[in-house]
This record gives C-alpha cells, sequence and structure tokens, in this order.
C-alpha cells in the first residue's frame, strides 16, 4: 500500500493566497479540499483527532460515529463530555460495527470533510461511494494497522486535512522518536519471550479473542515477542485452551476495557480501580493448568488497557510491554510517566484511572 503524502499544491489566485489540499490516505485513496476542514464528521479516532487538530477542535465536529466512542470506551467518554458537553448533542450517525452506521445521516450533518478508520471504510463497501456523489471528501486513517509508517501518515493526513500540519508533524515526530527509542532497547535485548495476548471482555470461563498481525499482535511482533498467536488465526481469533498450555508463554497480556455488563471482565482504562482489575485477573489465573505456566510461575502477567492501542499514545502501553519482555533495557523507562505527560501536552483531560499494570 502506497502510504506516502503528497504535499500541498499551492496556487496563487491572483492578488490572494489560496492553498488547495490534496492528500493520499490510507487507503491509498487521493482527496482534494479547497481549504482545511471546518466541519468534520468523525468516525472513529477521536483521541488522535483530538491531539492532531488541538484547540477548537471539538466546536469543528458536526456529527459522530458515536458508538465506538460512548459503548466501547463509556468512562473515557464520561470523561471528555465533562469537559465538552457539547459532544453529547452531536448527531450520531451509527456505527459499521453493528450495520447502523447511516450514510444519510452523514451527510444530512453537512460535514465538508468525513474523517473513517480503514475498518470503517472497508465495511461500508461500495456504500462509500454515497459520499462522492454527494461531494463529500472522505479521508481514512489507519493506526490500526500498528504501524509506524501508517501512524505517521494518518497523523501527516489528519494535520494536513485540518490545517494543522506543524502540530501533527511535532506529533509525528515525538511517535517515531518514541517508536526509535523502543526499537534500540528491544535491539539490545537478547530475550524474546513467547508471549500470549487475550482479550479479557468475557471473563476466565470463557477464551476471549487473541491477535496475530496487527492490534496486540502487531505490537509484540515489533517487540521480537514471540506472539504463540502467528500462524493459529488471522488478525483476532481465541486459542484453543490445549494450545495456550502447550506454547508455555513466558508473558501474558491480558487487556482490559470499560465494559459494560460484562461483570467478569478486566476493568482498565478510564475510572478503573487497580484493586478490582487485580482481582479479575487473579481470577483468569485460576484457569485448569494455568498455575504451571512459566509467565504465572514467574510473575509476568499484565494488564493493559484495550484502548491504549492504535492511538498516538500507544508508543506508552509500547514501552510497558517492552518492559515487561526487556525488563533490563527498558529499566529506566516509565511508561505511566510517558501516558500522563502526553495527556499532558496533547490532551485536554486528565487520564485518570489503571491502564496498565502487572499482576499481584
Amino acid at each position: 500500500m502506497k502510504l506516502a503524502l503528497t504535499t500541498c499544491l499551492a496556487t496563487l489566485l491572483t492578488t490572494a493566497a489560496w492553498a488547495e489540499i490534496t492528500i493520499t490516505d490510507l487507503r491509498d485513496r487521493t482527496l482534494t479540499l479547497n481549504a482545511p476542514a471546518e466541519r468534520v464528521l468523525l468516525g472513529f479516532y477521536y483521541e488522535d483527532y483530538l491531539a492532531v487538530v488541538g484547540d477548537g477542535a471539538v466546536d469543528k465536529l458536526v456529527g459522530l460515529s458515536r458508538g465506538p466512542w460512548a459503548d466501547w470506551r463509556p468512562k473515557q467518554w464520561d470523561a471528555y463530555t465533562q469537559v465538552f458537553p457539547q459532544l453529547a448533542e452531536l448527531p450520531d450517525v451509527g456505527d459499521t460495527e453493528n450495520s447502523t452506521m447511516s450514510i444519510e445521516a452523514a451527510i444530512a450533518a453537512d460535514p465538508d470533510l468525513v474523517v473513517l478508520a480503514g475498518w470503517q471504510y472497508d465495511a461500508l463497501g461500495e456504500s462509500a461511494a454515497q459520499f462522492d456523489t454527494a461531494d463529500i471528501p472522505v479521508l481514512v486513517l489507519d493506526f490500526n494497522a500498528q504501524t509506524l509508517e501508517a501512524h505517521l501518515a494518518s497523523t501527516r493526513a489528519l494535520g494536513m486535512a485540518m490545517g494543522t500540519e506543524e502540530r501533527a508533524q511535532t506529533l509525528a515526530t515525538l511517535y517515531a522518536e518514541m517508536t526509535a527509542d523502543t526499537a534500540a532497547r528491544v535491539e539490545q535485548s537478547t530475550e524474546a519471550p513467547k508471549v500470549y495476548v487475550e482479550l479479557a471482555q468475557k471473563g476466565p470461563d470463557e477464551v476471549g479473542n487473541s491477535y496475530a498481525g496487527g492490534m496486540w499482535g502487531g505490537v509484540v511482533d515489533r517487540l521480537k515477542g514471540q506472539n504463540i498467536a502467528n500462524g493459529q488465526i488471522e488478525n483476532w481469533g481465541p486459542l484453543s485452551p490445549e494450545y495456550v498450555l502447550s506454547q508455555a508463554p513466558e508473558v501474558i497480556l491480558l487487556s482490559g476495557s470499560e465494559w459494560l455488563n460484562r461483570p467478569a471482565s478486566v476493568p482498565l482504562g478510564f475510572g478503573a480501580d487497580k484493586a478490582l482489575a487485580n482481582e479479575r485477573i487473579g481470577a483468569y489465573l485460576g484457569r485448569p493448568g494455568w498455575s504451571d505456566l512459566p509467565a504465572v510461575e514467574n510473575g509476568k502477567v499484565y494488564g493493559i488497557y484495550h484502548g491504549g492501542s492504535r492511538t498516538l499514545s500507544d508508543f506508552a502501553y509500547f514501552r510497558f510491554l517492552g518492559k515487561a519482555m526487556h525488563p533490563a533495557t527498558f529499566a529506566d523507562v516509565d511508561p505511566q510517566a510517558e501516558l500522563a505527560k502526553f495527556y499532558g501536552d496533547w490532551l485536554p483531560i486528565t487520564p485518570e484511572g489503571t491502564f496498565m499494570m502487572q499482576a499481584e
């Protein structure tokens, strides 16, 4: 996939300078804007949008695909709506995840730019052409790919579309530098532990998804861990309990979140109580055979905020995992402090809760 971004094409019109913005997005599509967007329909990557656009970002929103924010990250949503109550009043255009996204509703919000995640654009399929018919440009981003290239391209493309190129470039530079430092530390390490990742949403009685390639699977690959899901699943899906035991993982990562009506899930993220999260992780460790796994015997079981991946602040989560997998070369790294600094520098709220932890 071509990810290179074209530069702005500036054309002088009589005595006034008028910038035409041409962008190649994360689906190798070219879109042209006459000026930075002022009315945005936002599908996903809410915090990345806020970080890249900065002051006034919320005022430019005319609609949301609200479900992936308010339903998937309800406490994060609460934190933002306390600061920006107008978010809750924006039109909700539905969600591709449950096939409720209405392109008609999105067009009715009268955006001059639609920003979608790659997975949302892919889910719309041929229906997305309705935006073209309505002459509304669609910018597709992809932080889910969990590659440095896609993260940087998504950040810069959004900055170009919103007229905040310098802010976007500063963020991209920060992300690239943190990624390079992480890679250098990993390179110095001789360790390559076997890693098992599970989405801890359903509780210990039911096996949750693991990840290969993208999401946490991509992170483990970049950290030179041996992801036991590789070759077993495509993208995501559960691994059999017998297979997990046979692989004897040395590091176990349980990703938790703010899910509602999931009484056995591992609660992590905004507002999450560490003691409760530790108790729920403990229930997972009681699964048959798990007490004999190297990861459990050596105390290398970790909880991590599922919403922490696929976003510009995920470098802090990578470094938390890096420290779990390569403790010697990350000894002087404080990922939680780095996460707090990112919010302080770039986002309008304070991250209060439990976002990464080692089981006790």
